[in-house]
This record gives structure tokens, C-alpha cells and sequence, in this order.
């Protein structure tokens, strides 16, 4: 197949399952398995964070009017030293809370996540893994708080749950939103939590890894036109995804995210298993 075509599929999973609660991560490594498709420049890690980037346009271009007040309301705070009764004020520093974790993690465990545990194998595990802790978190939080009523020891709580999600197969949004739920969140305020406070962690890793393609610094060539491509696909579908899961949970369990997590999990298992 056309690497340009592997690249648009790529980039259309990408941009369904980074907001979606099924490990976008998880499905870039099991797609590409699943299919036979075994191209260094799709396989590597640098093709994945810059789909990442096209993501990170669709949370922009999503949640403009979100960052139009909070990008201003956070630095407000650095000039008066104070929150003065803003929520968007309170609501900016809570995101900078729950992003120090996973920024942290990304730091010292960068270079074993890229080389160490990118294997098919332990993302089936880890779809498992999550499918549980969103199929407990749904059915025992309270889900009765707004963000008003989040705490910055529970947006670090978040955060260090977004950590986790470093691991391929857990999912950014759906551990993220589950420690939401956990907290006494609706659904879909965690899932607009989870949304707004990934944003801060894509940005630095995607300027981390623009920088390397720039400078050459990248273990495999760069193949300019499929990547525009991928990430073109990525911010469509990344658009589509949040206002699909945003709506959904307003009126419906994670339960199908569960499902699916569980299968995908057998597929990758019985696929294993043939080879």
C-alpha cells in the first residue's frame, strides 16, 4: 500500500482514538501490527507525537473560546498573585497542576518508553488494564461535582493519572477522565478536564520532537508528504472525536469503550498467537 495512504489511516486512528478513551498510542502500534504494515518512518515514535500535533490543532481550534479566557487569566495570576474569585484564574493553575506529573515522567522516562515498551504485547495488556479501571471508575464515582469544585490536590491526582498513560495501550483521556470520575466529576466534566489539560503535555512533547526533526536528530528519514498528510487526517478526526464524546457522555455510560478496549485486547492476543 501507498505510504501516503498508510499514513492518511494512520492519521484518521490517531485522531478517533486520542480523545476517545481506547488509547490512541495503543491503537498506533496495533494497527499497524494487525495489518502487516512495518515501515520504519510510520513505526516510529517521532511520526506519532507530530500526529500528535494535529491533534493538539483540534483541541485549539475545539476549545478556542476556553483558551481565549484562560491563557489571559492565567498569567493575570503571575501579575496580581491572586485568583481574585475567577474560576477561569482557578481553572488555568489547576491545568498547570495536573500537567507537571506527566511532564516530569515524560522527562526521565522518555527514552525507555520509546525503546522499551512500544510492543504489541503489553498494549494488549494495558487495554485490559484500563477497560477495567473505566468500567470501575464509571460505576463508582459520584459523578455530582462541576470543575468548580475541583481541588488542586485532585488536579495533581489527574495528572499523575495522565502520567500513567505514557504506558502505550492505557489512554490519555480515558484514565485521566476516570480519575475524574473518581473524584466526583460527571463524565463530561472530566472529559473536558481531561481535554483541556492534555493540551499543555502535546505541545511541549511536539515542540520537543519538532525541534529533532529540524536538527536531523531522529533515528529514521523523514517523509514530508505522508506526515502532512497523517496529521491533516488527525485534526479532522480529532475535531469529530471531542464533540462525539463530549455529547455521548452527557447521557450514556463508558460501558462501549470497555467493550471495545476488551476486544481489541482478544484481537491483538489471537493475532499474536497465529504468527
Amino acid at each position: 500500500m501507498d505510504l501516503a495512504l498508510q499514513a492518511l489511516v494512520i492519521g484518521i486512528v490517531q485522531g478517533l482514538t486520542e480523545f476517545l478513551p481506547i488509547s490512541s498510542s495503543g491503537h498506533l502500534i496495533a494497527i499497524p501490527y494487525l495489518l502487516g504494515w512495518s515501515d520504519p518512518f510510520l513505526d516510529s515514535l517521532q511520526f506519532t507525537v507530530m500526529l500528535h500535533l494535529g491533534t493538539l490543532a483540534a483541541l485549539v481550534v475545539y476549545f478556542w473560546r476556553d483558551w481565549v479566557r484562560l491563557v489571559p487569566a492565567g498569567v493575570a495570576v503571575l501579575r496580581d498573585r491572586s485568583f481574585r474569585g475567577d474560576p477561569d484564574r482557578r481553572l488555568a493553575w489547576l491545568i498547570l497542576a495536573s500537567t507537571i506529573p506527566a511532564a516530569v515522567a515524560g522527562l526521565l522516562f522518555n527514552d525507555v518508553i520509546e525503546n522499551q515498551i512500544r510492543q504489541v504485547g503489553l498494549v494488549a495488556v494495558a487495554l485490559v488494564i484500563g477497560a477495567g479501571i473505566i468500567w470501575v471508575a464509571d460505576r463508582w464515582g459520584a459523578k455530582d461535582r462541576d470543575l468548580d469544585r475541583l481541588g488542586f490536590l485532585g488536579a495533581v491526582g489527574i495528572g499523575v493519572a495522565q502520567a500513567i498513560a505514557l504506558v502505550p495501550g492505557v489512554s490519555r483521556s480515558g484514565i485521566s477522565i476516570s480519575a475524574g470520575l473518581f473524584l466526583g466529576l460527571t463524565r463530561e466534566a472530566a472529559a473536558r478536564y481531561s481535554f483541556l489539560m492534555s493540551a499543555p503535555i502535546i505541545a511541549g512533547t511536539g515542540a520537543y520532537e519538532t525541534v529533532k526533526l529540524i536538527r536531523g536528530e531522529t533515528p529514521v528519514a523523514i517523509e514530508w508528504a505522508p506526515l502532512a498528510v497523517g496529521m491533516l487526517a488527525a485534526f479532522v478526526t480529532g475535531l469529530v472525536a471531542i464533540g462525539f464524546l463530549l455529547r455521548w457522555l452527557r447521557t450514556h455510560r463508558m460501558t462501549i469503550f470497555v467493550a471495545y478496549r476488551l476486544v481489541l485486547a482478544a484481537i491483538i492476543v489471537v493475532a499474536a498467537l497465529a504468527r
